[in-house]
């Protein structure tokens, strides 16, 4: 179920919230057991078969944490770690494996075609930040009910953000609607669900328009021109961000509507200045994961610079893994690694570098490596490179109008959390948001309706 459908927008997201008003004005004990059921039943609204997977996760997890608090062996919590990324490899990488297994002469293993489960990626990283924290004495024990909720609380568990128990599990015991400025948060809520469907529909799907043919010919080994490989480059660039922050923007304004308040994950990206300023705006809560969970336990700056520059680059490599089961990924991880490497060095160097330079190499850099990220293969991330460097005809048509309004909102736009807290509550307000949500429900209508771009991760 997509949070762009008439499905979710129109039936599950009303029921559900007029269900749990319901029980948090007469039965308030019952709130939490509800939110784990819608959200389970969201989850298994779009492939039943994944349902028993995250269950039994949820479920064994919650038993090895009991189990450590209660004087369990030290070694359970890194073996529940290694089980838990195990079985997210398995699903995720057993093909990637066998791809690289078959390039060992003599080898012909069968590729496993093991479908995906949705969030299996997001509800892992999870589990790792609370065991862990467990492990290291800062996680407090919670009952199955309240661990359920947080590893499966649906505005999060497809595609973020990614929450630490510490900002959430406190909230649980809140009553939402008994607050003094209840109607305030359900009617902020509203509003960043209005603006992230509106960004998704009106500016992240039309630039796929300009994206996919581009990266489907070069993943066909067809010539593709120097406007053709800038203008899909550029529809990427921005359609990523309006998708990934639009979807975001909808999961925090859900989880308001239900009394919860999540991570911000976007702080207008493509105005950073080093790409080190770009990953602390960019999917904000992924880089604290790698930084505290992966970057820092490899040494982080605290034992010399080569450590540090091995650190970032293995941080960086392994989360490009994260994202993808290919190369391709890899590499843009790596790339990554060395760029913020290359950052470090240039910092312990003192050398001064302007603003305007500092956002043009950066948002260059970034642009750049999305190609690695989108193409299907380094065949066809080269045929778009040679086109990007002038290596290929030149061609003609460059559409730079589909882009300005999407340019002057990621450069010059607020974020929607700033923006919606900038706002004071006025009739006006509120009639323009509602115009501005039907025209998104008559755009969703209306055209293809795509799919988040991280629910493949």
């Amino acid at each position: 179920m997509l949070f762009n459908s008439f499905p979710f927008l129109l039936g599950f997201l009303p029921l559900a919230l007029v269900l749990h008003a319901l029980v948090e004005r007469f039965r308030p004990a019952w709130r939490l057991p509800l939110l784990v059921l819608l959200s389970l039943v969201f989850y298994g609204w779009w492939d039943w078969r994944f349902l028993p997977l995250l269950a039994l996760s949820i479920g064994l997890n919650w038993l090895v944490a009991r189990w450590f608090i209660r004087g369990g062996a030290a070694l359970l919590i890194p073996l529940a770690i290694v089980a838990n990324l195990g079985l997210l490899a398995a699903f995720k990488y057993s093909g990637l494996l066998a791809d690289l297994a078959n390039l060992l002469p003599g080898l012909d293993l069968a590729r496993p075609s093991l479908a995906l489960p949705l969030g299996i990626s997001f509800f892992t990283f999870h589990h790792v930040m609370y065991l862990t924290d467990l492990a290291r004495g800062r996680a407090p024990s919670m009952d199955l009910t309240r661990y359920a909720l947080y590893i499966a609380f649906f505005p999060q568990v497809l595609a973020g953000p990614l929450v630490r128990w510490s900002e959430i599990l406190h909230q649980f015991d809140e009553r939402p609607y008994a607050r003094p400025d209840a109607a305030e948060r359900f009617g902020r809520g509203l509003m960043l669900l209005g603006i992230g469907l509106a960004k998704k529909v009106f500016l992240g799907d039309p630039l796929a328009a300009y994206a996919n043919p581009v990266f489907e010919a070069a993943g066909l080994g067809h010539t593709v021109t120097v406007i053709e490989a800038w203008q899909g480059t550029l529809a990427f660039t921005f359609q990523i961000y309006f998708d990934f922050s639009g979807y975001t923007d909808m999961a925090l304004g859900l989880a308001l509507l239900f009394g919860i308040v999540l991570p911000q994950n976007f702080d207008v990206p493509y105005r950073a200045t080093s790409l080190q300023d770009f990953w602390r705006r960019w999917h904000m809560t992924l880089s604290r994961f790698l930084r505290d969970y992966l970057y820092v336990p490899l040494g982080g700056n605290r034992h010399g610079l080569a450590v540090q520059l091995a650190a970032l680059v293995a941080t960086m490599t392994l989360g490009g893994l994260w994202h993808g089961a290919g190369l391709t990924f890899v590499a843009w991880g790596l790339a990554h690694g060395l760029g913020l490497g290359a950052g470090v060095l240039w910092r312990r160097a003192g050398l001064p570098m302007p603003a305007l330079l500092g956002w043009a190499l950066t948002f260059g850099f970034v642009m750049l490596t999305w190609v690695l990220f989108r193409a299907t293969s380094f065949e066809a991330a080269l045929t778009l490179f040679k086109g990007l460097f002038g290596f290929a005809p030149v061609g003609h048509g460059f559409k730079w109008r589909a882009f300005l309004p999407a340019v002057l909102v990621a450069l010059a736009g607020p974020t929607a959390w700033a923006a919606i807290h900038r706002l004071q509550p006025k009739p006006a307000l509120a009639v323009a948001f509602a115009v501005l949500f039907v025209a998104a429900l008559l755009r969703i209508g209306d055209d293809a309706n795509y799919e988040f771009i991280y629910f493949q991760f």
